[in-house]
């Protein structure tokens, strides 16, 4: 095995966070497949567990609010790399905010995810979302 390749994976996985938060952001909830595994399983406060990538999908349609936007900034990511397997954790500030306002919410959110090696790349496996803070603007 090269010398890169699990620089290479650890940028991959890091990516993974990401795309998640551009998902969100744009609202391409179909595109979640790109990010999970189909077997995936999702926990969070909100929306409980979600097992499979259409529980998944069907939940981020379910949730989506009219006319609010969210902007996900995601720091502090740390990977590890075990084979075909990773742990990855990150932090995520979240705004909420509606065409032209200042947010009217903000939350602080620690991710907790077990990404696998799949034909398609690397994929979050199991995933835990747990609020750290919320505000109110």
């Amino acid at each position: 095995m090269s010398t890169d390749a699990p620089i290479a994976d650890r940028i991959e996985i890091a990516e993974l966070f990401t795309r998640l938060a551009h998902l969100i952001d744009e609202g391409r909830w179909d595109d979640a497949g790109t990010i999970y595994a189909d077997d995936v399983v999702m926990r969070s406060p909100r929306a409980g567990e979600l097992r499979g990538i259409d529980e998944v999908i069907g939940y981020l349609h379910r949730a989506e609010v009219d006319g609010e936007h969210t902007q996900h900034m995601t720091t502090d990511l740390l990977v590890d790399v075990n084979g075909d397997e990773a742990a990855a954790s990150a932090n995520s500030l979240v705004h909420f905010y509606r065409d032209g306002r200042a947010p009217h919410l903000t939350s602080g959110l620690r991710l907790t995810c077990t990404a696998v090696r799949t034909p398609a790349g690397w994929r979050f496996r199991e995933a835990r979302i747990a609020p750290v803070w919320t505000r109110k603007d």
